[in-house]
């Protein structure tokens, strides 16, 4: 093996530039929900067309995936990572310094294709990268807590962005971030030889999945603006039920797939992208609604807000690089994955009995905490099995497939969840409007009991995605190659962490 194994000295300094682009791409996702209201009244974006500036990203982002995953392999994951970034970088730029509607819309979409590039690159680097089983396990367990927590740092970013600069700055920073880490990662990472996949790209299979992804992400955003029976929605649904189904044919057909289907199959891998997509459905919804309750009935300005979600950050950097990292070489996966999301659930279950001026300290806080430890004691295991096995030519596509869960999972979550809040709002409010002393606090409770009512289903999520993880997930502990039965080359790429993609 080449000195970018275990004994490359030179990879803790690859660790920072990796995990700094990783903070990027999270932040870029948070921190322009926050700067939105106000790019919106610059911009003259109908509140219609609103949702699109959030909507372009996740689209390309999620259709792209596969693919992007698929160049990594093909082109070499360190040219395709330094590409991702200034790609990154350029539309962050062009986005800074929109001057309509279409530009900014432009800007956002083309973060996403060059996000697409960038994630499943970095997850392969870091783990061809690390090859000792602890060392591993460590590097992944700082990767993670920054994937996992740079959601909650965007909003604070966000937030002190546009109190006191402009929405324009939320943008800008990308720029820096993507300079250095683009520079670093050129002079600093050595990708071991061999590992690429130089077979012909499988180009129907790119316009398959990227087609059923783009429909399936944008049936479920639609879902949430326009309802589940509206006509588009459901063509949206079945258009993408039918591409999918026409890209795991072709994929079982073609010599050389887009996404082998044996990178799916295998029982570990399948309970991770599972369990995995469904945790992040619980965390989507909660991100959402713990920001609308904080800002809007209890009057939080957005950087209070942010700073509110501290507590889940640390959770999950203690979940992942205490408990997650230190077990991750003694015990089963589904030892840490099972009981990880069980606490994450208990700690959703107290956010059911939030209420109006209900105590942050008393209920909010701690629920926080089991949520940020529980899910961070379960990603770290989780990740690292994302690529259980898989041959080393499979590594960018098998990453990708992470994200591509999270994506998808994403994007259900906002939408499904929001939808049983608005519902459980409007029955709410057609229950105590009339003849109410105090419309304002009728409409604050009416918001809450719509936010408890979804988290009540998240709670459910969480424990299906324990229950998976308990039954799928059956082989040893990370502790080497021996652990999982592997070859020491397939282990060589065994180690993957996903993208928290918001």
């Amino acid at each position: 093996m080449s000195e970018t194994s275990g004994t490359d000295p030179r990879r803790w300094k690859a660790l920072v530039f990796i995990a700094l682009a990783q903070l990027m791409v999270v932040l870029d996702a948070t921190i322009v929900n926050i700067a939105l209201p106000s790019a919106q009244e610059d911009l003259g974006i109908s509140d219609g067309n609103r949702q699109w500036v959030i909507t372009a990203y996740a689209l390309a982002f999620g259709g792209l995936l596969l693919f992007g995953g698929r160049i990594s392999d093909l082109w070499g994951r360190k040219r395709t990572f330094v590409t991702g970034l200034i790609g990154f970088a350029a539309a962050s730029a062009l986005g800074g310094a929109a001057t309509g509607e279409a530009m900014m819309l432009g800007a956002r979409a083309l973060q996403g294709v060059f996000g697409a590039l960038l994630a499943p690159a970095a997850l392969s680097l870091l783990a061809v990268m690390f090859t000792d089983a602890k060392e591993r396990a460590k590097a992944f367990g700082i990767y993670g807590a920054i994937a996992g927590g740079g959601g909650a740092v965007g909003l604070i970013l966000g937030g002190f962005l546009t109190e006191y600069l402009n929405w324009r700055w939320t943008f800008f920073v990308n720029i820096p971030f993507a300079v250095v880490a683009a520079l670093g990662a050129y002079f600093v990472i050595r990708e071991p030889a061999g590992g690429r996949n130089r077979s012909p790209l499988d180009i129907p299979g790119v316009v398959l999945s990227t087609l059923g992804l783009v429909a399936l992400v944008y049936g479920f955003t639609r879902a949430e603006s326009k309802g589940w029976s509206d006509s588009v929605t459901v063509t949206m649904f079945v258009a993408s039920v039918v591409l999918l189904a026409a890209f795991v044919l072709t994929e079982a057909k073609v010599k050389s797939p887009l996404l082998p289907l044996r990178v799916l199959t295998e029982r570990n891998r399948g309970g991770v992208y599972l369990s995995l997509g469904l945790a992040v459905i619980a965390m989507f919804g909660l991100f959402l609604f713990l920001t609308y309750y904080l800002q809007i009935v209890e009057g939080y300005s957005p950087v209070k807000t942010g700073f509110a979600f501290l507590p889940m950050i640390a959770g999950m950097i203690v979940g992942s690089t205490q408990v997650g990292a230190r077990l991750m070489t003694r015990v089963p996966p589904r030892l840490l994955m099972g009981p990880g999301f069980l606490l994450a659930a208990v700690g959703m279950l107290l956010l059911t009995q939030l209420e109006v001026g209900s105590s942050y300290t008393g209920l909010i806080m701690p629920a926080q905490l089991m949520l940020g430890l529980g899910m961070g004691t379960a990603f770290m295991p989780a990740m690292s099995l994302a690529t259980h096995g898989v041959e080393a030519r499979d590594a960018g596509v098998a990453s990708a497939m992470v994200n591509t869960s999270q994506q998808v999972g994403g994007a259900i979550g906002t939408a499904l969840l929001n939808t049983i809040a608005a519902s459980a709002t409007s029955a709410y409010i057609a229950d105590h409007a009339a003849g109410a002393a105090n419309p304002k606090l009728v409409q604050a409770q009416a918001m809450v009991e719509g936010y408890t009512s979804a988290i009540w289903w998240a709670v459910g999520i969480l424990v299906v995605s324990a229950a998976i993880a308990a039954t799928f997930i059956n082989t040893g502990h990370q502790g080497g190659p021996a652990a999982s039965g592997d070859s020491a080359e397939g282990a060589e790429d065994e180690v993957k962490i996903p993208v928290m993609a918001h």
